[in-house]
């Protein structure tokens, strides 16, 4: 018995010449939509770095006070379609924290553990200040800052500092005020340093010990001599005139400057000295004169000026579009 074997139909077929022709009619398609997978995914990775670029830091300045705290300041770019933004801060322990969007509004912020979560609002810049207290470790009498920064950064050390120790070297060092500046790269930093008044004091010269006699005379009959003069000045003032215990200077109709600080005995370091200027100055300077007399950033001043106005030692006034700041008058009779 013979089997029947049935010629099946296929695509492929044979030429005059003998060549074996194979037909492909999906090849088309193949060809033409491969490219545009291959063109979707290299959009797709183009597109995972320029969003992250959206939140780059502008600039990152810090500022060491003598107590060890550390005030961060910094302006990002963010992106404006974004409603929240999640910032990684540089430790827990965060006090004073400040976020300022577009046309100086201040925005919501909610602080957890060590990011903060920033409603943007459609920023498209967010200024950051905050004071950390996680940045500057002490032993003994050895002060050290250590910060791993993702960007360049400027830091500011306290009034007679002495570096004895640097793992980074620096981009650019300047004495501002006797104080220490210094422009780090980014990546991890450590800084040791003391105080001058924590160095040890030079061993005093033997022959100046000999002088301490003679010296103690001397004062002896100086302090005599005062209280003679003491007692003769009192005998003869029968008739005193009242004396104006009244602070308030003359000249501006403003307290002095020894008053202002025996009112207000809390107030830091750095607002002192914008006190002292603003008094030698007739008592009133615009916030511009304040910022490039202390080489301090917009909303830096910006921060020490509302401080010191919640304090009660200034009030703030509009002078052609400028904040004039000016000391209060009536301090003394509001404590």
């Amino acid at each position: 018995m013979y089997s029947l074997i049935e010629p099946t139909q296929s695509n492929q077929s044979l030429g005059d010449d003998g060549i074996l022709f194979v037909r492909n009619e999906g090849i088309f398609d193949t060809m033409v939509k491969t490219p545009l997978l291959v063109a979707s995914m290299i959009i797709v990775a183009a597109l995972l770095p320029i969003q992250s670029s959206f939140s780059s830091p502008r600039d990152l300045d810090l500022i060491i006070y003598p107590d060890g705290s550390t005030h961060v300041s910094t302006e990002i770019d963010v992106d404006s379609f974004l409603t929240d933004y999640e910032l990684n801060l540089f430790g827990s322990s965060i006090d004073n924290l400040v976020v300022i969007g577009d046309n100086e509004f201040l925005l919501d912020t909610d602080v957890l553990d060590n990011f903060a979560l920033i409603q943007t609002f459609g920023s498209s810049v967010i200024s950051i200040e905050y004071d950390i207290h996680d940045l500057v470790s002490k032993q003994s009498k050895l002060w050290t800052f250590s910060l791993d920064s993702p960007s360049n950064f400027t830091l500011l050390l306290p009034q007679n500092s002495v570096i004895v120790g640097m793992t980074n070297l620096p981009i650019n060092m300047e004495i501002i005020n006797d104080q220490n500046k210094l422009t780090l790269p980014s990546g991890k930093t450590e800084i040791d340093y003391l105080f001058s008044n924590t160095i040890s004091n030079p061993i005093p010269d033997p022959k100046t010990e000999t002088n301490y006699f003679s010296y103690a005379i001397i004062g002896g009959v100086l302090i005599i001599i005062l209280i003679g003069a003491v007692i003769i000045i009192r005998t003869k003032q029968k008739n005193p005139k009242p004396v104006n215990h009244n602070p308030i200077t003359e000249k501006n109709n403003i307290l002095d400057i020894e008053t202002i600080f025996k009112l207000k005995p809390d107030l830091r370091e750095d607002d002192r000295e914008l006190v002292k200027f603003i008094f030698n100055n007739g008592g009133k300077a615009l916030e511009s004169e304040l910022r490039k007399k202390f080489l301090q950033p917009r909303t830096t001043m910006w921060r020490a000026v509302k401080r010191l106005e919640r304090e009660g030692v200034i009030e703030i006034e509009k002078k052609d579009l400028q904040n004039l700041v000016k000391l209060r008058k009536n301090m003394e009779e509001e404590e």
